[in-house]
């Protein structure tokens, strides 16, 4: 018999509804065409928290008997569960505990601080955060709400699943990021009961693979910094494993740099704020379009928690990388007027130019023909030849930085 299963799923459906959000789930018709597939995207970064962890963390809450609410319950986690928890036993009038790794973005902290829970900071990984909740659980009688080895919580993450195929019954392709595997658990669960011969793709960054590795027999060895922190776990549980070598047809992996453009991606065609957890499902249609073509494929944008700061540098490479924002060199004499005859040739170009600096001293061939260093936006890089070209031919030698 499964750990978890549809009927678990349709039971949390009915225990969590009106409390959490029916998120829409749309097609996109222009990452469609870019992606070469038909895209579906659930919107779970529309819900309370920004995050599908709502689900799980509520139907597992609403399961608590009288005497856990009155004695309260601990998770631990990097952001989302804890927010999930925090704000549903908030409102259902039980006391809560979430111990944070050390090292967790700023935002995720005070959000779940906001939402009326007690934070404790412990910890440099969510294994070593997940090791001090226990030992607070054991001395304090709270409730332990794991983020994913917990079939309560799985079933309710189960929910996305259910309301995608629900929507979009002829859905061929799932594609779900994968942290400690309680979503592509519950997704993977509920999909393959209601649609057997569907495909579910787990994704995973590279760096961050603890999944793909148990799957494939091979030591987990797994870290470093990701955009993803979302997904950032040491190991996945026994539950969610088992599920998935039954459930997920393969785990597809993911660089960094794919996830990067997928947050950017969702902002500029779908106007939607991701985290780098919730984009991977489409780093994961982008990286690998030939496996999708064609297809009927559904992605949970499974949350919306980014540090703004990370996501200012972000849409900022995201020019980088396309051509659109570039630093070029610019040679010109040091006479009178230089300065403001180069700068006219870039604006006359159509280059918006954003930082100026006129350098005399370093790199420069000779004290009398400084260089300038522009920061120069650009439709694309066919432009920035063309604002090259412009300069050359005006007697203004340029070269483009890396």
């Amino acid at each position: 018999m499964d750990a978890v299963s549809l009927q678990d799923i349709r039971a949390a459906a009915g225990r969590i509804a009106g409390a959490v959000e029916r998120t829409p789930f749309l097609h996109s018709r222009t990452l469609s065409k870019f992606a070469g597939c038909e895209l579906w995207l659930k919107f779970e970064n529309l819900q309370f928290t920004a995050s599908f962890k709502e689900r799980g963390a509520l139907n597992r809450l609403l399961l608590l008997t009288e005497e856990e609410r009155g004695l309260g319950v601990i998770a631990m986690s990097a952001g989302n569960h804890a927010q999930g928890v925090a704000y549903h036993a908030a409102r259902l009038g039980v006391r809560a505990v979430i111990v944070m790794p050390r090292g967790t973005p700023n935002n995720k902290v005070n959000s779940t601080r906001v939402h009326g829970a007690e934070v404790v900071m412990e910890g440099d990984s969510l294994s070593e955060a997940g090791a001090h909740a226990r030992a607070l659980a054991a001395r304090e009688g709270y409730t332990f709400v794991h983020p994913y080895d917990d079939a309560a919580v799985v079933a309710g993450q189960g929910t996305v699943g259910l309301e995608m195929l629900e929507d979009v019954p002829g859905l061929e392709m799932l594609v779900v990021p994968v942290g400690g595997g309680g979503l592509i658990s519950g997704i993977a669960t509920a999909a393959k009961a209601l649609r057997p011969e569907i495909h579910v793709y787990g994704v995973e960054s590279r760096i961050w693979s603890a999944m793909y590795q148990r799957l494939h027999g091979l030591p987990v060895d797994v870290g470093g910094d990701t955009i993803a922190e979302g997904m950032a776990v040491r190991d996945v549980s026994e539950l969610t494993l088992d599920i998935c070598r039954r459930s997920v047809n393969e785990v597809l992996l993911v660089e960094e740099d794919a996830i990067e453009r997928a947050v950017v991606a969702l902002i500029e065609i779908e106007k939607t704020v991701a985290e780098g957890a919730g984009a991977a499902g489409l780093a994961a249609v982008l990286a690998h379009p030939a496996r999708f073509a064609g297809k009927r494929v559904g992605i949970p944008i499974c949350g919306g928690n980014i540090d703004s700061r990370l996501l200012s540098a972000v849409l900022m490479r995201g020019l980088v990388r396309d051509g659109r924002m570039v630093r070029m060199r610019v040679v010109m004499p040091d006479v009178t007027g230089s300065l403001a005859k180069v700068t006219a040739l870039i604006g006359a170009a159509g280059g918006n130019i954003v930082e100026v600096q006129h350098q005399r001293v370093f790199g420069t061939a000779s004290v009398k023909t400084p260089e300038v260093e522009f920061v120069i936006e650009t439709r694309d890089r066919e432009h920035t030849g063309a604002i090259v070209a412009h300069l050359g031919a005006h007697g203004a030698t340029a070269k483009l930085d890396d």
